[in-house]
């Protein structure tokens, strides 16, 4: 990282931790610098930067977040963040022909990058979070040994309603909560229920 990317960095989190706080909430896990995917609810554009921030440093420096290359593209700015601050792995969130879409997450993994994965795939606007998608099961089952932890993002949708363009100051928090495991021979349609209902538990710690 370039000395433009590592103090812009540090002026995005200064500014993340005045808007929100950015705190974080470690329950049933500690920080630890393991290979990992944290998995979360995805309510906002801002869901991402909000993870990025409550992870200690020693954290972010080993911890890719997934983008959408869709919305993360479309400008110069937003590109340049998201791959020379952020570091992030990009996806595309339709199939092109027989290109397999977890490739770039399978490549980050096997090169023993942790990952913050939005498993709903795209923002949801009610209460709970949608169905989860079945990239979370496939990397689960290709990458036993990586460490899968659940998170639950609080508030963070107060931040950027809808419709605004101007960042409203209001207290969020991330809450880290036990790691989870593809348990042997369980069907995928079990453990995507298993692991949403692991995030969703923690909305109330």
């Amino acid at each position: 990282m370039d000395w433009r990317a590592r103090l812009t960095g540090w002026l995005l989190l200064g500014l993340v931790r005045l808007l929100t706080g950015a705190q974080a909430r470690w329950h049933g896990c500690p920080p630890k610098a393991e290979q990992r995917i944290y998995f979360a609810n995805h309510q906002s554009h801002a869901d991402l930067v909000l993870i990025w921030a409550a992870l200690p440093q020693e954290l972010r420096s080993i911890t890719r977040p997934i983008a959408a290359r869709d919305y993360w593209t479309t400008s110069r700015l937003k590109r340049w963040i998201t791959s020379a601050v952020f570091n992030a792995v990009y996806v595309d969130r339709e199939r092109k022909g027989d290109e397999d879409p977890l490739q770039p997450l399978i490549d980050a993994l096997a090169s023993g990058d942790s990952l913050i994965l939005f498993p709903e795939g795209t923002r949801g606007f009610a209460e709970d979070p949608q169905p989860f998608k079945s990239g979370l099961y496939n990397l689960a089952r290709r990458f036993p040994d990586v460490v899968l932890v659940p998170a639950w993002i609080h508030n963070v949708q107060r931040v950027m309603p809808k419709g605004e363009v101007v960042p409203v100051p209001v207290l969020c928090s991330v809450t880290f909560g036990e790691p989870v495991r593809l348990e042997d021979g369980e069907e995928r349609s079990e453990f995507l229920v298993r692991v949403r209902q692991a995030v969703m538990a923690l909305r109330d710690v």
